[in-house]
């Protein structure tokens, strides 16, 4: 605990300020430029070997991604929760959307986690577990998603249903 505050602001700062933080965010990025976000680009590239059925295979990405929110939608962002088309163009915009995605958890698990800073150990701890349980899921969901469109844009076919 890096600054030292009453046990009620600790709890109200984190009660309001964690939610606000991973809210703010994720409005904020949905107003970003999509531009921004380059799927060829470090660090949404892809990494030597890693693929769509490397994350299925590690993290088991088939049986828990349906039950992820997709906050996108609503804050008017680009929906992700199921893919409403096939042709090359969504599927383009679709990836590059999964960059934008993966970007907006990465500043929510690194800005939550600073909530530390005033807050003592145990609950400390429990915070960085808050955020790394509640960005790190969507961050694999993400990577394994782009890697998977990148697969159906290379053979350039339909995406299955």
């Amino acid at each position: 605990m890096w600054l030292e505050l009453p046990i009620w602001a600790i709890a109200l700062l984190n009660a309001l300020g964690i939610p606000a933080v991973q809210m703010g965010v994720s409005w904020l990025f949905t107003r970003m430029p999509a531009e921004w976000f380059d799927p060829e680009r470090f660090p949404f590239a892809g990494w030597l070997g890693e693929s769509a059925r490397t994350y299925d295979r590690w993290f088991g990405v088939k049986r828990w991604k349906g039950m992820l929110p997709d906050a996108a939608p609503w804050f008017g962002g680009f929906a992700k929760k199921r893919l409403r088309a096939t042709d090359q163009e969504f599927l383009e915009v679709f990836r590059r959307e999964t960059c934008r995605s993966e970007a907006a958890h990465w500043v929510q698990l690194i800005l939550v986690t600073g909530f530390v800073a005033w807050t003592p150990i145990p609950w400390a701890w429990i915070i960085v577990a808050w955020a790394v349980i509640s960005n790190g899921p969507c961050l694999v969901l993400q990577r394994q998603n782009r890697r998977r469109l990148e697969g159906v844009l290379a053979r350039g076919a339909k995406a299955p249903r």
